[in-house]
């Protein structure tokens, strides 16, 4: 009597062969049934279960690190939160400004998105909350839908409308890892993406800087606002310096000075004791701040304070869909949103899965992200992702797991409980210090790209970058949105729409044949012959061009050559195919293929593959190709197809 293997022994992907309710289960389980028959209906029940707690593990991955938690990772992942926290409450109630939201909000912010990720998000590292570049995107879409909706300056409807944007990003960013769209960080150009930023981050300084002057009001009555570009915000700020107050002045850019300061020193000492990066020089100069103008009484001076902060305790429910919204307008800049944010996020996360040697899913990341902001927009969030300064901290505070951000949202979530009227007395224009260094940490890696690219000399690349850049800067942020967004399309579209088919050329009198573009002087036309290796799939959007370029090919011999000169190469009477990289071919892609034999057939030119896979063999048949070329004409070898042809003259009738 036969008896069925045991499948359940089956490990799973973390690891371990069985959880001990497994093994338990495994060693009562006798191999046959009373009556000598193998227990089945058993064994499927505990597979089923085995593949739930398997698969439940790889989308919730909370359940993965979880079991195996400690009280010594534990204490490490608090000191990470305790650490993260300190820089995190400054930036996030400077972000809700610069997002036009009163402060609270980044609070709010960084609770709901936050503990969202810590269950869902595969990286360990990673910090969510309020980021300056998407801040200001938020912001300027906020301005833009109020001035649709004669509401400007309200804080219901920048409200309502931040958190529509944030619906927004939040089905799409969730929707762009159920179909499993976890590429995109690969589709906006680097040099595209670098202009961008880089001119947001000058249009946050720039904007900044009308509060550390305290000109926002007097530029208001003079028409500068959220429609005058950058420049002429700029131009307005210096032309106007003699109406900038002067206490206001002097918190701004001493504060501005204190934070840079010791940054550098905090960057220069944590070299020889790494144990200084960890001081929260954002809270330091708050504190400081906060004290000074408390007992100096700046702002019956003049300087504007915090103030008490509407909202606090646990972020309440909200429908965030306002009435009279431009739905188009907000769709567009979430999409946008969707797509820095996760590229800045994904950059992050797998930085620290690569430095600690564990495995992350774009997709899963898109997922978490995507619930984690749907979530936040109804509890009156604006967009929350991860940043690369903090989650920078986080690591090297010691975080082990995900549930050191959930720590740091449980410590927001107490300040805003408890301590919002701490910060009653905080200078706004400390604020604005805080959100201009954000912006100039935004260009720290500039310089290295411009050079890189003079290096190789990639004048394409300076190009985009400095028409995103100055269109940004001169026209307005949506402006460079849109170009950003649609150049990064058409290069993605031309590229994948350029078939790649090389020329070889036989090296001497041996049989081996190498690209004549890459080896010059040693691949060798073959007289007669046109020798083409179509180096990827072809599909419906790479062949429109193929029937051109093999005739540039067949005239020029290189893709270099202009189309205005004169052919370069003889008549040829043979083509050959080398098709061994061509993965796959749709059906758009053989039907011009077959197009393109009869096309050489009615010129009296014959046509061989080589290489052909199996998979597509039954394909060229079906589609007459195999017919059309005659079975005799597809080899293994480019040598066997050569030597068919010195033996037996073809002509096509």
């Amino acid at each position: 009597m036969s008896h069925s293997p045991r499948e359940s022994s089956t490990p799973t992907e973390f690891g371990s062969q069985y959880d001990t309710d497994e093994e338990q289960l495994t060693e009562v389980t006798p191999l046959t049934a009373p009556d000598g028959s193998a227990p089945q209906t058993n064994n499927r029940h505990s597979d089923s279960w085995i593949t739930f707690k398997t698969r439940l593990r790889y989308y919730v991955p909370v359940f993965s690190w979880l079991p195996t938690y400690s009280i010594q990772i534990f204490i490490e992942d608090f000191l990470a939160g305790l650490t993260v926290t300190a820089i995190l409450l400054p930036s996030a109630l400077s972000y809700s400004v610069l997002a036009k939201l009163p402060p609270v909000h980044g609070l709010y912010a960084v609770v709901i998105p936050g503990a969202i990720y810590s269950f869902l998000g595969t990286s360990k590292q990673l910090v969510i909350g309020p980021e300056a570049l998407v801040s200001m995107l938020i912001g300027s879409s906020v301005v833009q839908q109020q001035r649709y909706m004669n509401k400007e300056g309200d804080e219901e409807s920048a409200i309502l409308i931040a958190g529509l944007i944030t619906f927004f990003v939040g089905i799409l960013t969730f929707i762009l890892g159920i179909v499993r769209l976890g590429f995109l960080d690969s589709v906006l150009s680097r040099a595209l993406l670098r202009g961008f930023i880089s001119a947001v981050a000058i249009v946050i300084m720039i904007e900044q800087l009308l509060v550390m002057f305290k000109l926002s009001e007097t530029a208001a009555k003079d028409g500068i606002g959220h429609a005058s570009s950058s420049v002429e915000t700029f131009v307005y700020i210096i032309t106007h310096l003699d109406h900038a107050h002067i206490l206001t002045t002097i918190v701004s850019f001493s504060s501005l000075a204190f934070l840079l300061i010791t940054g550098f020193i905090k960057k220069k000492l944590s070299k020889r004791w790494p144990q200084v990066q960890f001081a929260p020089e954002i809270l330091i100069c708050v504190i400081i701040f906060t004290i000074l103008c408390n007992i100096l009484n700046w702002d019956e001076d003049g300087v504007d304070i915090l103030g008490s902060i509407k909202g606090g305790g646990f972020p309440s429910f909200q429908l965030p869909f306002p009435n009279h919204s431009h739905l188009r307008d907000c769709f567009e800049a979430a999409a946008l949103i969707s797509v820095i944010g996760f590229v800045e996020s994904i950059v992050v996360t797998k930085t620290y899965a690569t430095k600690h040697n564990y495995a992350v899913s774009a997709n899963r990341e898109l997922v978490a992200l995507g619930t984690a902001n749907l979530v936040g927009s109804f509890f009156q969030c604006f967009a929350a992702y991860g940043g690369m300064a903090r989650s920078g901290i986080n690591d090297r505070a010691g975080a082990k797991t995900q549930l050191a951000g959930l720590i740091n949202a449980t410590l927001v979530l107490l300040c805003l409980l408890f301590l919002l009227s701490a910060f009653y007395y905080l200078p706004k224009p400390v604020l604005a210090a805080i959100v201009t260094v954000a912006a100039i940490s935004l260009l720290e890696e500039l310089p290295h790209d411009l050079y890189f690219m003079y290096k190789i000399k990639a004048w394409k690349d300076f190009a985009l970058l400095f028409l995103t850049f100055f269109s940004t800067i001169f026209i307005s942020i949506e402006y460079g949105t849109l170009i950003s967004v649609a150049l990064s399309l058409i290069l993605v579209v031309k590229h994948s729409t350029y078939p790649r088919i090389t020329l070889l050329g036989r090296i001497g009198d041996t049989n081996r044949f190498k690209p004549i573009k890459d080896f010059p002087d040693q691949a060798e036309h073959v007289e007669g012959v046109l020798v083409v290796r179509i180096s990827e799939p072809l599909y419906f959007a790479n062949t429109g061009q193929l029937k051109d370029r093999l005739r540039r090919l067949e005239e020029f011999g290189d893709m270099s050559v202009h189309p205005s000169e004169e052919a370069r190469m003889s008549p040829i009477e043979n083509v050959i195919f080398d098709i061994e990289t061509m993965e796959d071919i749709d059906a758009s892609a053989v039907q011009i293929l077959l197009e393109i034999i009869v096309a050489y057939h009615q010129r009296g030119v014959n046509v061989f593959f080589v290489k052909l896979r199996e998979n597509q063999r039954k394909l060229f048949i079906r589609a007459g190709i195999t017919d059309r070329v005659g079975s005799d004409h597809f080899f293994k070898r480019i040598p066997d197809a050569l030597e068919y042809i010195n033996r037996v003259g073809l002509n096509i009738e």
